[in-house]
Formats: C-alpha cells, sequence, structure tokens
C-alpha cells in the first residue's frame, strides 16, 4: 500500500469511525470496524479489542478471527500479557518477537505461537485519565510495526474510545457502564448466532460472522439486532 493511499484509506476510516457517533449507534459495529481497519492500513495480520465491563473486568469485545479471540481471552483469564498491561498502564506496549518475553507471559506466548502470531503490539483505549481497554495488534512475522503505524493506529483507538464514552457517558458514568454492559451483552448475543450459523451451514465461526455482518450492512441493519433474529430463528441466511 502507497503511502499515497494509505493517506486516503486512514481519511476514510476515521471519517466512518465519525459517522458512528450519532444517537443508538451499535459500539460492537464501532470497534469491528476498528480492529478491521487496522488489519488493512497497518503491518498486522490479525486484531482484537478488550474492553472492561461495570465490573472492572475485561471482556473479548471485538476481534478479526478465531485465533486472535482465543489470543485475547487467554490473556484476560490469565491477567497477563501485552493487552493486558497496556489496560492496566494506559501505554502502549510491544512485543516483537513473542519467544522473548518476560516469565509471567509464558502461557500467553504460548497462545500466541498456537495461533500463528510471533509479534504483538497492543495500544490502550484511553481518553485523557481513563482507559476503557486495549487494541491488539497481532503479526505472523517478528518484528516491530513502524512508528507511523503506530502513532496512527493509537490516534483511531482514541477515536474509538470517544465513540465508547461519548458525550453523555462524559457527563454520567452510569451512561458509560450501561454502554458498556449493553455492548459485551450484544456480543454474546452475536457468538450464539455466530454458532447458529456454523452449525445450520457447517462453515466455521469466521465465516458465519463475515456472513452476518454482511446482511446486516446490505441490509442497512443493526448487527446486534440481526444476531437476535438469526438466534431466535427469525431470519434465515
Amino acid at each position: 500500500m502507497t503511502d499515497v493511499t494509505r493517506e486516503a484509506r486512514l481519511v476514510d476510516v476515521f471519517t466512518t469511525l465519525a459517522d458512528t457517533l450519532v444517537d443508538d449507534y451499535d459500539i460492537v459495529e464501532l470497534l469491528q470496524t476498528l480492529v478491521d481497519s487496522c488489519v488493512d492500513l497497518f503491518d498486522a495480520d490479525a486484531a482484537g479489542i478488550l474492553l472492561v465491563d461495570e465490573a472492572g473486568i475485561l471482556e473479548v469485545i471485538a476481534s478479526t478471527s478465531e485465533a486472535s479471540r482465543v489470543v485475547e481471552l487467554m490473556q484476560v483469564n490469565g491477567e497477563a500479557g501485552p493487552c493486558f498491561e497496556s489496560f492496566m498502564t494506559g501505554q502502549v506496549i510491544a512485543v516483537p518477537d513473542v519467544h522473548d518475553v518476560k516469565p509471567e507471559w509464558q502461557l500467553f506466548a504460548a497462545d500466541a505461537l498456537a495461533g500463528g502470531f510471533t509479534a504483538v503490539h497492543a495500544i490502550p483505549l484511553r481518553l485523557r485519565d481513563v482507559t476503557i481497554g486495549a487494541l491488539n495488534l497481532l503479526r505472523s512475522e517478528a518484528g516491530s510495526l513502524e512508528a507511523d503505524d503506530v502513532r496512527a493506529a493509537q490516534a483511531l483507538a482514541d477515536v474509538a474510545t470517544i465513540g465508547v464514552l461519548h458525550e453523555r457517558s462524559l457527563r454520567e458514568s452510569l451512561v458509560v457502564r450501561e454502554q458498556l454492559q449493553r455492548a459485551l451483552q450484544t456480543r454474546v448475543v452475536i457468538e450464539q448466532a455466530k454458532g447458529v450459523l456454523s452449525q445450520v451451514h457447517g462453515i466455521s465461526t469466521d465465516e458465519a460472522f463475515a456472513r452476518l455482518r454482511s446482511y446486516a450492512r446490505s441490509h442497512g441493519q443493526l448487527l446486534s439486532v440481526l444476531a437476535e433474529d438469526v438466534v431466535r430463528r427469525r431470519v434465515t441466511l
């Protein structure tokens, strides 16, 4: 991707993220757009996002593949890994080679390698002194992201953070908890819908999610509403 092309794509992504900041926007769709865009724009093979719920517990809320989702889940369950540390510190955490990590990250490293990932960059979802999660960028080859890519990814993450928090959440913390909890509940329904489509059509969960999202976009539906319809068998894809 040339610099000019990437710059144009970055502008498009920023515009897309900004366009979602309207009433009743879908947080899961917003964050899914972010992870998909990061894989498209940067030297990353997969991406995912961890988001903190109202109880202060991190949950996987968006991912580009089942393999990346597993890596993120392992970090949550073990409370160890670059994404978890990025959330805790509010800093970018780079792991150019997962073969060389500190001892407490060995389980994370094993899971990453099993998923086909050798390098990870974790970028905080933050606004001023508030960190609500972290963005994971995973690479199949060892090495660091370019500094410009890291800055651009952080900028995208910052916009997404504003989208999650929104102006209402800055004024009223209860709104933040309700929005995040709603997003987590929505993700559960989406996972159920993926399972339904996977079983019915004999396809992978990644293919099932792609089909679900494509249908929602082409029919102008919210992903969360369509997933509920699929689970309740009101819609057959």
